[in-house]
């Protein structure tokens, strides 16, 4: 169990085998998501605790054996007014802090620090950058990472870089701001989802339909998510990858990846683990 309880700590931007609850949060809302699923269970446990007791009680003391003249009791007042208004409490505890949860999450900054657009496409996505003022516009494509790819990437490490949910080029933000995520689909496409668990983040990909929402990541690190909308036979194979980094880490990779995405890549890998690389990922672009 102790090993169990490491693993989760060590890995919290990933699913890690037999977890057993949400990964940990990385931004407000992912945290404001985690309060309120532990505020439902102290409304859900005690019910589910007071409905099987119910049901062993009526199952033992009103069978028919213990009960061989049936009740002639049509009704009782008090009984039915407690059955109606204490469910009507428990969802007006519920609704208030849920609707509040919500409220957090489809209200727009209005001033974000970035803004990026995801589009999907059977089977990958494309990140455009929103070009500041005076700086190169930026997109590319992100992939699944195959097998024969790693080493070419730098990414044998399969604790840091999980088969089936690392990519070829990550999404890269920079820690404590504001970002604008704008998700579509392409236009002869299918619907897919954008889903970052840590991020407490799911919206749909929609062809033809612009979708919004926003995150602020509070630690540096590497997050995985995937679609998680049914796309198509390699539905599994479409994974999220987001690496928040330093704002100045964002701001030299920013501007490196304008020209030459594959060495901006390395620049930062190398900068976040604090070992030269010189590997080529130029293999990974014909994914």
């Amino acid at each position: 169990m102790t090993c169990l309880l490491t693993a989760v700590g060590a890995h919290a931007d990933q699913p890690v085998h037999w977890q057993m609850g949400m990964q940990e949060a990385a931004t407000p809302i992912m945290h404001e998501i985690r309060w309120f699923e532990q505020y439902t269970l102290w409304f859900i446990v005690p019910v589910t605790l007071f409905v099987l007791a119910l049901l062993i009680i009526v199952a033992l003391k009103f069978r028919a054996a213990k009960n061989p003249v049936a009740s002639k009791t049509s009704h009782n007042t008090a009984i039915e007014v407690v059955w109606t208004l204490a469910p009507v409490l428990i969802l007006l505890f519920l609704a208030f802090p849920s609707f509040n949860l919500l409220n957090a999450q489809l209200t727009q900054p209005e001033n974000p620090d970035l803004t990026l657009k995801a589009t999907a496409t059977q089977w990958l996505w494309s990140y455009e950058y929103a070009a500041a003022e005076g700086a190169e516009p930026l997109s590319f494509d992100s992939y699944l990472l195959k097998d024969q790819d790693r080493a070419a990437a730098g990414k044998e490490d399969k604790a840091r870089y999980p088969r089936l949910l690392a990519v070829d080029n990550e999404m890269v933000v920079p820690v404590g701001k504001t970002v604008r995520l704008l998700v579509t689909a392409a236009p002869t496409d299918v619907i897919h989802a954008f889903a970052m668990p840590a991020f407490g983040v799911k919206i749909d990909a929609v062809p033809g339909r612009l979708n919004e929402t926003w995150f602020k990541p509070e630690k540096e690190g590497l997050y995985y998510g995937q679609c998680s909308e049914l796309c198509g036979k390699d539905h599994a194979f479409m994974p999220i990858a987001i690496r928040v980094v330093s704002e100045q880490q964002y701001t030299a990779w920013h501007a490196a990846a304008a020209s030459d995405l594959n060495a901006a890549n390395r620049a930062l890998m190398a900068s976040v683990d604090g070992a030269p690389r010189t590997v080529d990922v130029a293999a990974n672009e014909t994914n």
